[in-house]
C-alpha cells in the first residue's frame, strides 16, 4: 500500500501526548522517506495571543514540527509538550491538524470574531513539505479572506507560490503581509543548517515572484549566526541578492539558543566547528541571547548595509517577523499552539 498503518489503532508507541491532542492516526509515505505524520482533529484553529508588543492577537499553526530541520529554530522546544523530543523528533514526527479549515471556517463567521489579524508561521512553517500532501493552506487563505480577515505570513517554503494567485485575490479585500526568511546564502553552511528548505537561491526566485505580484515582501535574515554568517562579506552579499530580488525590506537579529535548541544546535557546532564552542560559551554564558556587546556590534555592521543596499526602507518589521523575533515565555504557548 502507498500509505502504511493507517488504522485508527495504530501502536505509535510514542504518543502519549498526542492522545491529548486529539490523535486520530499516523501514517508514513514512501515520498516523505523517514518522516511520520501524526494526524490530529483539533478543537480550535485560532490562538490567542496575550496582551504582548506583537501587532496581531491570533495566530494559526495548521503543523507541529518541521521538516526544514533547522538547527537553530527556537520552537523545538514545543514538541515536548507532546511527549516528543525537540531533536530528531521535531524533525520527523509532524502532527497535522487535518481539521483545522473547517474548524476555522465555524470560528471566523461567529457573530463574536472581530476581524483581528492573524499570524501563520510563529511556530513552525506552513508551506514546509507535508503541505503539498495536505493542501491546508488554501482553504485558511480562503476562510481568512471571506470573512474579512487580514494575515501575515512567514515561510522559507517556496510551495507559497502555488497560491500566489490565491494570495493576490486576497490582497485585493484584505491586508496581507507576505515574508520570507532567507539567513544563509553559502550553500555548504545551508546544507548543513537548513538540510530540509529550499535552497537560499530557490527562496530569492520566490522573493523575486512575490514582488512582481505587487507585495512588498520583507526578508527575514535571521538569525544571524555568529561567526558563521556575521561577516561583512556574507551580510553584504545576502543584502545584495535580497535587493536584486525586488525585497522592501529586511529585519535581521542574532540567533537565540532558548531551552532544547540550545543543546541541539551545541551538538552540531561540536561536530562541525569545533574551535568555535569556547566562543559560544563566552558570547552566550547561560543565557539564551547573545551579549549586549555582540548585539550593539552587530547592529552596527548591519545599518550601514541595510542603507547600501536601500533595504531600510521599510523600518517597522512585518507583524510576522516580529513575532518571531519575540517569542518571549508569555506569549509562546498561543504562538505555538
Amino acid at each position: 500500500m502507498r500509505w502504511q498503518r493507517q488504522t485508527l489503532d495504530a501502536d505509535d508507541g510514542a504518543l502519549p501526548g498526542l492522545e491529548r491532542a486529539g490523535f486520530v492516526r499516523s501514517v508514513q509515505t514512501p515520498e516523505f522517506e523517514g518522516i511520520t505524520f501524526h494526524e490530529v482533529l483539533c478543537k480550535s484553529a485560532l490562538n490567542r495571543v496575550p496582551e504582548s508588543t506583537l501587532p496581531f492577537s491570533w495566530t494559526i499553526n495548521p503543523m507541529r514540527g518541521c521538516s526544514h530541520a533547522c538547527r537553530y529554530c527556537f520552537a523545538r522546544g514545543t514538541h515536548e509538550y507532546l511527549d516528543l523530543d525537540a531533536g530528531a523528533d521535531f524533525d520527523s514526527q509532524i502532527v497535522v491538524k487535518t481539521n483545522v479549515v473547517p474548524v476555522l471556517r465555524r470560528e471566523v463567521h461567529r457573530r463574536s470574531w472581530r476581524r483581528e489579524s492573524v499570524a501563520l508561521g510563529t511556530n513552525t512553517d506552513p508551506y514546509q513539505r507535508a503541505e503539498g500532501r495536505y493542501r491546508l493552506m488554501p482553504g485558511i487563505i480562503s476562510a481568512l479572506t471571506e470573512s474579512g480577515t487580514g494575515f501575515s505570513i512567514l515561510t522559507k517554503g517556496t510551495l507559497l507560490r502555488r497560491d500566489l494567485p490565491l494570495l493576490v485575490s486576497a490582497a485585493e479585500q484584505v491586508p496581507v503581509h507576505l515574508a520570507v526568511s532567507i539567513a544563509i546564502l553559502d550553500e555548504e553552511l545551508h546544507r548543513g543548517l537548513e538540510p530540509g528548505t529550499p535552497s537560499p537561491r530557490a527562496r530569492l526566485e520566490l522573493v523575486r515572484a512575490l514582488a512582481d505580484a505587487g507585495f512588498a515582501v520583507n526578508v527575514m535574515v535571521a538569525p544571524v549566526i555568529p561567526y558563521l554568517t556575521d561577516s561583512n562579506h556574507h551580510l553584504d552579499e545576502l543584502f545584495g541578492a535580497i535587493a536584486d530580488a525586488g525585497a522592501a525590506g529586511v529585519t535581521a537579529f542574532p540567533m537565540h539558543l532558548r531551552g532544547s535548541t540550545r543543546g541541539w544546535f551545541l551538538t552540531w557546532l561540536a561536530e562541525a566547528h569545533p574551535a568555535l564552542l569556547r566562543r559560544y560559551r563566552q558570547l552566550y554564558g547561560r543565557s539564551a541571547s547573545v551579549t549586549p556587546e555582540y548585539s550593539a556590534w552587530l547592529r552596527g555592521r548591519i545599518e550601514p548595509l541595510l542603507e547600501k543596499h536601500r533595504l531600510n526602507r521599510e523600518r517597522r518589521a512585518a507583524p510576522e517577523v516580529r513575532a518571531a523575533a519575540s517569542h518571549t515565555p508569555d506569549t509562546q504557548l498561543a504562538l505555538f499552539a
